[in-house]
């Protein structure tokens, strides 16, 4: 069967938020561990010209989470909250902290389709449908598409 390996970014008409679709040769556990575990985390956070580090990562219920990414040049970084941590979904609020008061809560959930393939899909909740579509415009399915780009790099040499 084949894997759809590009993202689908859409905007909800209904309320503020963004979908985010994106099949993976890989197993739940697999993108789980991808998105909690900081080093590999690191390692394929796009886009790919832009290299991440973590501050802090402590992924449980409760914990809290901040990295920066950046260039030689140019550095920003971003944080937020574990709100539910589980195998089957994630729950976050996510904040680019020169945005301090634009705070998403994000929702992660890993659908196990059979033949070792899984359906990510992702949403970001914002406070306003403007807010949502300057995300929508800033560029953003470039980092995503690279990192995932990345991700599907790290399954397939069993990096994760």
């Amino acid at each position: 069967m084949t894997i759809t390996t590009t993202a689908r970014i859409e905007a909800d008409e209904h309320v503020p938020m963004i979908h985010i679709y994106r099949e993976f040769a890989a197993s739940p556990a697999q993108l789980f561990r991808a998105h909690t575990d900081p080093e590999l985390f690191t390692r394929w956070i796009g886009p790919a010209d832009i290299g991440a580090d973590v501050d802090y990562w402590d992924a449980r219920d409760g914990g809290s989470w901040r990295y920066t990414a950046g260039r030689e040049e140019w550095s920003t970084s971003f944080r937020g909250c574990f709100h539910t941590v589980s195998p089957e979904r994630l729950v976050q609020t996510f904040t680019w902290e020169e945005m301090p008061d634009a705070v998403a809560l994000e929702t992660l959930t890993f659908t196990d389709l059979g033949d070792g393939r899984t359906l990510l899909h992702a949403t970001s909740l914002r406070d306003s449908f403007e807010a949502r579509d300057q995300w929508l415009a800033s560029g953003m399915e470039t980092g995503v598409s690279e990192g995932y780009a990345a991700l599907d790099a790290l399954l397939e040499d069993g990096t994760v």
